[in-house]
């Protein structure tokens, strides 16, 4: 192409030549030529996606699929609107795919294409904006999350050490400038006293310090806000202080210019030209620095379930190396490793025991208070406790793959993500602070047309300061995610796992829950417990069928064989093994043909089965299991899966809640109706296969019902994920956290319920956090700006809004932290 050829950026369509290119790129053989490197940079994430005329609004699934995700600690933000540009700078920077940030964790949560961008890309962005963000690489000494963690905790200690010292020093001086101004209205009889000639210029004096020391980080926040354009908290507080401590300044040095007709104004009782307002702003600076104190120490609490679960790890393992036993940090531990482990000590890594035997207490796992007996072959979990005896373990899972990183970095992942409901709260946050400078510009201006002209530059400003100073995005920014933080995190400590804020939101609409029938509702190991044989020995039948079964991973099938053995039964080779999924197996077995499955198999094959005997053993709640050899029926052998202690109990309590309870199974109509009776459920999905589970689902959805189907995370992964909720019974050890929108450490139904029951009392927490921050901007502004002076003669003091203000986002913060007395029901 030459260069005077005219071709367009295939990223934003803008015309550009090889002359006026900013980048250039080669791909598929051709030339592409762009405006700029940004848009070179997000051509590289994925050119297909442009060239093929896909949205650039959208990633694309290669990009997402090959997306890392990480998270970085935030330092600085103020406000809602911070978050909201934060995010929005991220979200536009090349490589990355998505990108949320939260205010009350102060974290943002970041997916990008490794190839496009990286963290250190991703935390300049950031600090171009005026903020800081702490990195893995600028923290010594300790590595991974938990140092991270540890450089976080610190820095936000530090932090608020020094808020505390710019509040204490502000407090010292503001109580002598409140004092000198309105104690002479309090107690006329110190009004001759405090009223003496030179008091505008010690209130000036006192003032100062408070403003431009302790309240200094208000105006380099708002100043860093006005470089990029754009208004936050700070810049409301900043104009309302500034704005009342200039007229003061003005009315002090030069009274000449603001003095009315008469030459004296009396509003503060004081023989001087012009009232002075220091107590104002000196007032508003203490009371928001008491706030932000206040939020900050309550906010801290928030993350206590994080903290509680990095705090479980263990820092050293005694590990045998060389023939010899040494202390080791656990960071150093490698997978293979042998690890002595003594009464009283802590499991360090994830591991499996081959010598000893304890018993441990896995309560931070599963919140199940009673200890587990464990023995050569069990797995054990890292940060558990060990009880009484000593083992000693082989490690299998280390570092990051631990089960307990796994819970610390999922309930990170669900605290840093965001509801729906947020959605409108962070619309509003994004415009709220120029919507409120414009109504207190209004403001002003209305009041000083309509006021008396002896008073109207005064009430012109208390309005103006009035309205800058009660507006608080915090209280909006802080509704949802506090909420979400202290409700995730109770879960945690529950051994309920929730993966995020949309999970949690759905997790309280739904009105009908699918449990599958084993595993979840029975324990999930079948036993065989009747052999009926009219034409063949028993004895020669459980061997022949648990030879045929010997290659299937079938539960039914395991039970046969699990059965074969414990009956000291030998079991034969089989050949042409053959598993009809749905259906059953067959298989050569000493030469005779062995098949093995439900009646319409054995129909489908030209065998009649005896039907009447299978009904029997169903209507008592057994399975019952078609055996043929060489095409003639030979017997049935029946199989029972018993119901889970606390089953029963927990399906009463979901009628409690107003659920509708459905079994789905692949079992018969009958063995299934045995046990729906046992256990209470409403209506049951019966001879279901596989594949038809997910169908199912839909089948519901299509009735307007929102689903939750809970199954055990790996066999039911269609169903779970086609569900609404997708809800998986984890086992303790095998926790399945990529499959379900929720996981249950415990394999219990009582967690399903708790989860509802948490989903439920989070969303009415939300709900009333953002009624609270709605209802006070709503009428606190309209307060501040004197709608109720022309009817009563009441005008609302600056004083009385930076004190509403400052507990507004308290008072959020403290109706979240109520979830931490979320109860967990036991069976």
């Amino acid at each position: 192409m030459s260069a005077a050829t005219m071709t367009k950026d295939p990223v934003c369509g803008m015309d550009v030549t090889q002359s006026t290119a900013a980048a250039t790129s080669r791909y598929g053989g051709n030339a592409y030529y762009f405006c700029s490197i940004g848009c070179k940079q997000k051509f590289a994430v994925d050119p297909g996606r442009y060239l093929h005329g896909e949205s650039p609004a959208a990633p694309s699934a290669a990009a997402s699929q090959s997306a890392e995700r990480c998270e970085l600690p935030l330092v600085g933000m103020h406000c809602a609107s911070c978050a909201g540009r934060i995010e929005k700078a991220l979200g536009s920077a090349p490589g990355v795919v998505t990108a949320n940030v939260n205010f009350a964790t102060s974290r943002a949560t970041v997916s990008f294409d490794p190839e496009a961008t990286d963290v250190g890309a991703l935390s300049q962005v950031v600090r171009d904006l005026g903020y800081d963000v702490i990195e893995p690489s600028s923290v010594p000494g300790e590595a991974g999350d938990e140092g991270i963690h540890a450089a976080e905790e610190q820095l936000r200690e530090d932090e608020y050490r020094h808020q505390k010292v710019r509040f204490v020093v502000a407090l010292v001086l503001t109580v002598p400038v409140a004092l000198l101004a309105m104690a002479g209205h309090l107690v006329p009889a110190l009004d001759p006293i405090l009223n003496f000639p030179g008091r505008p210029w010690l209130e000036l004096a006192l003032t100062t310090p408070v403003l431009f020391w302790s309240g200094r980080g208000f105006f380099t926040g708002a100043w860093a806000a006005a470089r990029h354009r754009v208004a936050d908290m700070n810049t409301l507080v900043s104009l309302g202080t500034l704005s009342a401590y200039l007229y003061s300044v003005v009315a002090t040095v030069a009274p000449w210019l603001l003095a009315g007709k008469n030459g004296i104004h009396q509003e503060h009782g004081m023989a001087s030209p012009v009232g002075v307002y220091y107590e104002v702003a000196a007032i508003i600076v203490t009371l928001i620095l008491m706030g932000r104190l206040l939020e900050a120490r309550a906010r801290s609490k928030t993350s206590g379930a994080i903290r509680a679960l990095i705090g479980l790890q263990p820092k050293t393992a005694r590990v045998e190396r060389d023939g010899r036993e040494q202390d080791i940090p656990v960071a150093e531990v490698q997978v293979g490793d042998l690890i002595l482990v003594r009464p009283g000590e802590k499991v360090p890594v994830d591991g499996e025991v081959v010598e000893g035997g304890s018993s441990v207490d896995e309560s931070m796992l599963t919140g199940e208070p009673m200890p587990v007996q464990k023995k050569g072959g069990d797995t054990v979990i890292g940060a558990t406790l060990n009880r009484t005896g000593s083992f000693r373990m082989r490690a299998t899972r280390i570092g990051k793959d631990t089960v307990l990183q796994q819970i610390v970095r999922m309930v990170q992942e669900a605290q840093g993500s965001k509801a729906p409901i947020q959605k409108l709260a962070d619309i509003i946050a994004g415009y709220f602070v120029p919507i409120v400078i414009c109504i207190a510009i209004a403001t002003f201006v209305l009041w000083f047309d309509l006021a008396p002209p002896e008073t109207r530059l005064t009430m012109a400003l208390l309005t103006f300061v009035s309205v800058l100073i009660i507006a608080c995005p915090c209280a909006l920014g802080l509704a949802t995610p506090t909420a979400i933080m202290v409700g995730t995190g109770r879960g945690a400590q529950s051994g309920i796992l929730i993966k995020g804020g949309e999970a949690l939101e759905t997790a309280h609409k739904v009105t009908t829950i699918v449990l599958d029938k084993t595993g979840t509702i029975t324990r999930g190991v079948p036993t065989v417990t009747d052999i009926v044989a009219p034409g063949v020995d028993e004895t020669t039948l459980l061997r022949l069928a648990a030879s045929a079964e010997s290659g299937s991973e079938h539960p039914l099938g395991e039970a046969i064989v699990r059965s074969a053995d414990e009956r000291g039964l030998s079991r034969s080779p089989a050949r042409e093994f053959d598993a009809i999924p749905g259906y059953g197996i067959e298989a050569e077995v000493e030469e005779r043909k062995v098949l093995i499955g439900t009646s319409l198999l054995l129909r489908n094959r030209g065998i009649d089965p005896d039907e009447a005997a299978a009904h029997l053993l169903a209507d008592e709640g057994k399975t019952p299991i078609f055996v043929a050899l060489d095409g003639v029926f030979a017997g049935i052998i029946a199989i029972a899966d018993p119901v889970k202690e606390g089953s029963s109990s927990a399906i009463q309590r979901f009628h409690a809640l107003g659920l509708e309870v459905i079994m789905l199974t692949g079992d018969n109509s009958r063995t299934a109706g045995a046990i729906a009776r046992q256990v209470g459920v409403d209506k049951v999905l019966a001879e279901v296969l596989p594949h038809g589970k997910s169908e199912e689902i839909k089948k519901l959805q299509s009735q307007g019902k929102v689903v939750a189907m809970v199954g055990d995370g790996i066999n039911d992964a269609p169903a779970l994920a086609q569900a609404d909720v997708g809800i998986a019974m984890g086992s303790g050890t095998d926790v399945a956290m990529e499959t379900a929108d929720i996981t249950l450490v415990r394999g219990d139904l009582n967690g399903v319920v708790s989860s509802i029951a948490l989903s439920r009392a989070t969303i009415a927490n939300i709900k009333q956090n953002l009624f609270f921050a709605f209802i006070y901007n709503i009428l606190g502004i309209p307060l501040a700006a004197g709608v109720l002076y022309p009817l009563t003669g009441w005008l609302l003091s600056p004083i009385i809004a930076s004190l509403a203000m400052a507990l507004s986002s308290v008072s959020v913060v403290t109706n979240a932290l109520r979830l931490r007395g979320f109860r967990v029901e036991r069976s």
